[in-house]
């Protein structure tokens, strides 16, 4: 009797953890991104962001508004100058966001989960969404500052691909500087992000270049420079906006900016996706030794 009983009492045990288990929610992506949507909302880093954004497109605006610049060629300085930000941003916010869940419990969040690589791509695609707003907050301020005064030249569209360009170039950038501040921690990678972005200004000329010159700077070649992914932001951005303008100058000039276009949108596609995988896997293998935050 009593072995019936113990027996009976794990049969129950076995079946409430099977139903437990059965309709527990599972960790998916989605579930998981808006959580982690939730919690960086919350996080000081979204109001930096718009801090940010908001100072950089007034400034831009302010300027451009009343520079006697082309305001085309002022309106592709501004998006090869948010591009070439974009890799010290993204190694901030990398670096913070990660400092963060050290201090909330030792990467608890990322690493005492069901399935890391699914966290770290969650942790990863808000805060592509949190840079991608606040880029978009950027060239629209600027933009809404340079209609009001009647110098929005190439109209809406140009800035929409500078910043979709932009944001895409920046994707491989977020993997790079997550993984670093993983696992070197924040400085190297607000370091490398620094460093990536004196690389972009150098891979189109300088900010003032194309405005001095009337030249269409990001489709130029830049040798070894062009191809280093940390450029690839200023340039894809640059392209959006230049291949407007190169359509008012001619046949030439909008096959030179679509041939410098086609190469640097299929990388930025290509090591976004190798860059997802690689950090997926290696974060399931990964031990954070760090002590400090």
């Amino acid at each position: 009797m009593a072995r019936r009983i113990v027996k009976a009492g794990a049969d129950a045990g076995t079946g409430a953890a099977a139903v437990a288990a059965a309709v527990a929610p599972r960790m998916t992506l989605p579930r998981t991104l808006r959580s982690e949507l939730a919690r960086l909302a919350r996080s000081p880093l979204a109001a930096a962001h718009l801090a940010c954004a908001l100072a950089g497109g007034a400034a831009c605006g302010a300027y451009f508004s009343v520079a006697a610049w082309d305001p085309a060629l002022g309106a592709d300085a501004v998006a090869q100058c948010l591009g070439a930000l974009m890799p010290l941003m993204v190694g901030v916010a990398c670096g913070l966001a990660v400092d963060e869940e050290r201090a909330a419990g030792r990467l608890a969040n990322l690493t005492a989960v069901p399935s890391r690589g699914r966290a770290v791509l969650a942790k990863l695609a808000a805060l592509v969404a949190m840079g991608g707003l606040a880029l978009g907050v950027a060239l629209g301020v600027y933009g809404a500052a340079m209609a009001a005064v009647g110098r929005l030249a190439l109209g809406p569209a140009p800035l929409a691909l500078a910043w979709a360009g932009a944001l895409m170039g920046s994707v491989p950038l977020y993997a790079l500087m997550l993984a670093l501040a993983l696992r070197l921690g924040r400085n190297a990678a607000v370091g490398a992000g620094a460093a990536g972005t004196l690389l972009a200004f150098f891979s189109v000329g300088g900010l003032a270049h194309g405005l001095m010159t009337g030249q269409l700077t990001g489709a130029a070649p830049a040798g070894l420079l062009g191809w280093v992914p940390t450029s690839w932001a200023a340039r894809l951005g640059s392209l959006g906006v230049e291949s407007t303008i190169a359509a008012g100058r001619g046949a030439v000039e909008t096959a030179r900016v679509a041939a410098a276009a086609g190469p640097l949108v299929a990388a930025a596609a290509v090591l976004s996706v190798a860059a997802l995988v690689a950090l997926a896997l290696w974060f399931g293998r990964f031990e954070d030794g760090r002590d400090d935050a």
